[in-house]
């Protein structure tokens, strides 16, 4: 079973993927953003950065797919490939970050590459409005996130809802994450493993839970 989160900065994906991932057995396959040499720099200068950020992101998500959730099976991802091009670098682009040299650059990679990859067999989507997400972005305290723009997370989010709409590679579960807490309620992390179940059609302890 190869479960991926989907949803914005700050709307709670980490913490839900190393909670499903005990919950259920599951490898979590975290995002490698202490990683990235250039995201503190992307923050104070997204026009001069996007690219090499955005390429770096993309590297290290095909090694994650090849090494990892291709050749396994009981994986919990947490943000896919498909977000990386599909909404970041959308919107990187559609603002004016990244030029159209760039934008060709980068979704020419991300073209190359997809025939090769597994896709998710639930792909969950944690939306979240833009008020929530500032909060959980300060409270986690992450220096070089304090210079996140309250535009940038509201362009994200209406991509997010843009691309929600029209994705099709697997069954799709949402969880409105402004109501749903499942760190301080942790009993509402329930609900969300018998959405899971329904939605891919197999009982809890299949997982391995």
């Amino acid at each position: 079973m190869y479960l991926a989160i989907a949803g914005n900065i700050g709307s709670g994906k980490s913490t839900l993927t190393q909670l499903l991932a005990q919950r259920l057995n599951l490898q979590p396959v975290l995002e490698p953003f202490e990683e990235n040499p250039y995201l503190e720099d992307f923050y104070r200068d997204m026009k001069r950065y996007s690219f090499h950020s955005q390429v770096f992101f993309l590297s290290c998500r095909i090694y994650q797919h090849l090494r990892y959730i291709n050749s396994q099976r009981a994986i919990v991802q947490d943000r896919t490939i498909y977000e990386d091009a599909q909404v970041f670098a959308e919107n990187l682009y559609r603002s004016s970050c990244l030029s159209p040299r760039d934008y060709r650059t980068y979704q020419g990679l991300f073209e190359a590459v997809l025939p090769a990859l597994q896709p998710p067999d639930l792909l969950i989507y944690l939306r979240a409005s833009t008020p929530t997400l500032e909060a959980r972005i300060a409270q986690r305290g992450r220096s070089f996130e304090r210079q996140i723009p309250t535009a940038y997370l509201e362009a994200l989010n209406q991509l997010y809802e843009e691309w929600v709409a029209q994705y099709r590679l697997s069954p799709l579960l949402v969880v409105e994450a402004d109501q749903v807490d499942f760190v301080e309620r942790p009993q509402e992390l329930g609900g969300i493993v018998e959405g899971i179940s329904s939605a891919v059609g197999a009982p809890d302890r299949l997982f391995g839970g």
